[in-house]
């Protein structure tokens, strides 16, 4: 089971974001994530130009708060019509419950389908030392993000936000009938910025990450489409 190649919309306004779109042919199927900063500064039409251009969109909110106010903004964001959203593992079996109850209303009463509810484990900024020191997890890393991801399928969601190092461990752990998208995709050679666990799109293949997220690689190239269509070339012949 293999999802798309995401490009992290990460810009600040409308036109950064269709400059960069614009540069690929009209029909070419694109998967853009829809941050906080460009959520948080244009509203849900940005959802919609997205939408209309053809796009799917990866509505990257990361919620966290109580079960009821999670289940109240979930049915919103629903109603949207983006494909994957997301919330935060830690916010609990509760709250993750609510947030998918909440999805498939908005979802069921604006008349689209349902958006995949994708947990955040741990964001891949987070270090092992990080994990014991701000934390105060006793779990190894790879121990934390399976405990998170058992919690987060048990109470419905269809998929987790990981890094690819923990995605081995993840597949045979939680199954292979769950979504494992992995941010912090590089070239090889390329800058981590910061991202603390990183991979190759093909690294993340052969992990078996279900879809990746790239941004920087992408909106920070020369060429933007060239950048896209090596990392997506190598993506799908890692899959073979």
């Amino acid at each position: 089971m293999y999802g798309p190649l995401m490009i992290a919309g990460d810009v600040s306004n409308r036109d950064d974001l269709f400059s960069l779109l614009n540069q690929f042919a009209p029909d070419e199927p694109l998967t853009v994530k829809i941050g906080m900063e460009l959520f948080y500064g244009q509203g849900p039409t940005i959802v919609r130009d997205l939408r209309q251009r053809g796009c799917d969109v990866f509505l990257d909110l990361k919620l966290h708060d109580i079960p009821h106010t999670v289940q109240r903004a979930m049915t919103q964001l629903g109603r949207l019509g983006v494909q994957y959203t997301t919330v935060h593992a830690l916010g609990g079996r509760r709250m993750i419950a609510a947030a998918k109850a909440g999805l498939v209303a908005g979802a069921h009463a604006a008349g689209r389908p349902v958006p995949k509810l994708l947990a955040v484990t741990e964001l891949t900024s987070v270090t092992p030392a990080e994990l014991v020191r701000d934390q105060h997890c006793q779990l190894s890393m790879t121990d934390q993000v399976v405990a998170l991801a058992q919690l987060a399928r048990d109470a419905g969601a269809d998929g987790v936000i990981t890094s690819p190092q923990e995605v081995a461990a993840l597949r045979q752990a939680v199954g292979p009938d769950f979504w494992y998208v992995t941010p912090g995709i590089r070239p090889a050679g390329a800058a981590a910025d910061d991202q603390a666990r990183t991979a190759t799109p093909a690294a993340a293949a052969r992990a078996g990450s279900t879809a990746l997220v790239v941004g920087r690689p992408i909106l920070q190239a020369a060429q933007p489409v060239d950048a896209y269509h090596a990392l997506l070339k190598e993506w799908k012949h890692a899959q073979q």
